[in-house]
């Protein structure tokens, strides 16, 4: 066995570079919010019988691997050292006060058998699976009501293999709905970084029910053609903080959740205290995105230094009747996005229901947003604002916006509708709701 006694100060190490390497040297980090822990006790899954020739099932091994962490319970918990190799396995359960470490070179696969695949419960916020009524597949890597997990390492990879589970969704085969790639449910103190995650059948990484999360320093990747492949979903959670990451995907970069219509109005758990920075991707759906979700309630959402290119959707709030739910105090700032359908979309039409019960007076409320230093080049529409009649989106306000646009004019007007608040020194210019209206948006400024 390699030995393993400095992989948790090397991980550290990586972080400092990191972050010296960004620009300036005022850069706001997360890093306080769940400080990484040191493991005194480490192990290999070789230790277990782990072979890494990406033909053996090595199910066994980890399981025997985390149970051995789980029942010894070592003071201080416990590094899962996974070296250079190609581990392939099925779905496997983590525990807490554990770090999950892959080295430069090692990848843990997904087994591509969908027969034998685990399935779980619904989760309450969603009522039934979000693809098909009924449970769900396990995600590919789980928890559930933990603390202290890290996974981290060399930039090692976990791929989901996920064009199977991409083709049974095409060809409408699937009885249940996708697997994530991680996720992590009713969990606090968790830290992902400095691992590439890689194919993911449907979601990449979700935490939902959780609160102190750090993803931090991951690459994420799909084909842009591969469904649902969102990258990173926070999910009812709180104080969660996303940051210097690449995400290039087949839907939105990082999307904010709370559950869906009359399930997450009866669960009633917001996700709130939601940091997004320094974050750079690309894909055919949103960068960022709150919603469309929404049921449980979102606030207090911080997006700031974010890099765009190749969108269908620069920023999206979306929600929908039925949903409920309040989404207030999302501030948005310094974008730069290139080659974009659409710079900014603030809609209350979209997103499915999960069955016929929900109430179509269940109207959400959208409110406090602000979104200022976004700069655009390539945009064929700067943006859409529609709200909803019998609710209205109020104190949207704009400032320091600059889209030039594809179109022979000048500009391409934005849409507008059933919307208030104000605008300051946005081209093209906004829509006659937020023309004139700068004096509701000065304490936002």
């Amino acid at each position: 066995m390699r030995s393993v006694c400095v992989c948790d100060m090397l991980a550290c190490l990586l972080v400092v570079i990191l972050k010296c390497c960004l620009v300036g040297s005022e850069v706001v980090t997360c890093s306080g919010i769940v400080p990484m822990v040191y493991r005194n006790d480490k192990i290999s899954i070789t230790d277990f019988g782990g072979v890494g020739d990406g033909r053996r099932l090595n199910t066994k091994a980890f399981n025997e691997a985390i149970y051995r962490i789980q029942h010894l319970r070592r003071r201080g918990g416990t590094l899962l050292y996974i070296p250079p190799g190609v581990y392939l396995t099925e779905a496997f359960n983590l525990t807490s006060r554990m770090t999950l470490y892959l080295a430069k070179g090692a990848v843990i696969k997904a087994t591509q058998n969908t027969a034998n695949w685990p399935l779980i419960a619904p989760l309450p916020s969603y009522g039934r699976g979000r693809e098909r009524p009924g449970g769900r597949y396990m995600s590919f890597i789980h928890g559930e009501g933990l603390h202290d997990v890290i996974i981290t390492g060399e930039n090692g990879t976990i791929d989901g293999q996920g064009g199977v589970w991409w083709n049974m969704w095409r060809q409408r085969t699937l009885q249940f709905t996708r697997p994530n790639l991680v996720e992590l449910k009713d969990s606090r103190n968790i830290i992902i970084s400095n691992v590439i995650f890689k194919n993911s059948p449907f979601w990449n990484i979700h935490p939902v029910y959780c609160s102190y999360v750090v993803i931090r320093y991951v690459t994420i990747l799909a084909p842009h053609d591969s469904p649902n492949t969102d990258g990173i979903d926070p999910d009812s959670s709180s104080h969660v903080c996303i940051e210097d990451s690449y995400i290039s995907t087949g839907d939105d970069l990082v999307a904010v959740k709370s559950g869906w219509d009359e399930y997450g109005i009866a669960y009633g758990r917001p996700s709130n205290g939601i940091t997004i920075r320094r974050i750079t991707g690309s894909s055919p759906f949103a960068g960022i995105a709150v919603g469309s979700e929404t049921s449980g309630g979102v606030y207090n959402v911080l997006v700031e230094h974010i890099t765009l290119k190749n969108m269908g959707v620069g920023i999206h709030l979306k929600t929908n009747i039925g949903r409920g739910g309040v989404v207030r105090n999302i501030s948005v700032s310094d974008v730069y996005m290139v080659n974009v359908r659409k710079g900014i979309k603030i809609a209350g039409d979209v997103g499915d229901h999960p069955d016929g019960n929900y109430n179509p007076n269940a109207l959400p409320v959208l409110k406090h947003v602000r979104i200022t230093n976004v700069r655009g080049r390539k945009v064929q529409q700067a943006g859409l604002i529609q709200g909803l009649k019998n609710s209205p989106f109020t104190d949207i306000c704009l400032s320091n916006i600059n889209l030039h646009v594809t179109t022979g004019s000048k500009y391409t007007p934005w849409k507008c509708s059933d919307v208030s608040g104000g605008a300051i020194e946005v081209r093209p210019p906004p829509c006659s709701d937020l023309i004139g209206t700068k004096g509701t948006c000065s304490h936002h400024f």
